[in-house]
């Protein structure tokens, strides 16, 4: 039977980004994302809730990601979802779901500035062609040929 596993989220990092080096070489990222979903409640009170997310980023995006995002800047990530076992010190089995950042996007408008979004955020497109150059968002003044990888 086959399969799919994709993961969309747009939100702020919530911790400094951090680069770090496998004993490869490979260069590896840990973030966390908080999701807002603003809502109604039956009797017409708003309210919103916060989702927090791990999240892992692997090679040339890693590095790219350590460079141009820091605490609070929002991010448009595509990724996929994975489950990690592992037996703590005690001998209990322990979980935890994070993504696997596939891509991502900036969604900052072109003239920096905090916030993220408005009319220069990211537009949804079937398309992956755009990588993290910000061809379907906004880029933070970053150059096209600024960024270390193609898709």
């Amino acid at each position: 039977m086959p399969s799919y596993n994709k993961v969309l989220l747009m939100g702020n990092i919530t911790r400094d980004v951090q680069l770090k080096q496998t004993s490869g070489n490979q260069s590896v990222v840990e973030i966390g994302v908080a999701v807002n979903r603003k809502y109604k409640t039956k009797d017409g009170q708003e309210r919103e809730e916060v989702t927090f997310v791990d999240c892992e980023c692997w090679g040339p995006r890693a590095e790219v990601i350590a460079k141009y995002f820091t605490k609070g800047k929002p991010i448009f990530i595509e990724g996929r979802l994975k489950l990690d076992t592992w037996e703590d010190k005690d001998g209990q089995k322990r979980s935890k779901m994070r993504v696997m950042i596939e891509d991502f996007q900036f969604v900052e408008g072109r003239g920096g500035g905090g916030g993220g979004g408005g009319d220069e955020g990211y537009a949804p497109s079937p398309s992956r062609s755009s990588g993290a150059s910000g061809g379907r968002g906004g880029h933070s003044g970053i150059q096209e040929e600024e960024i270390p990888f193609a898709m």
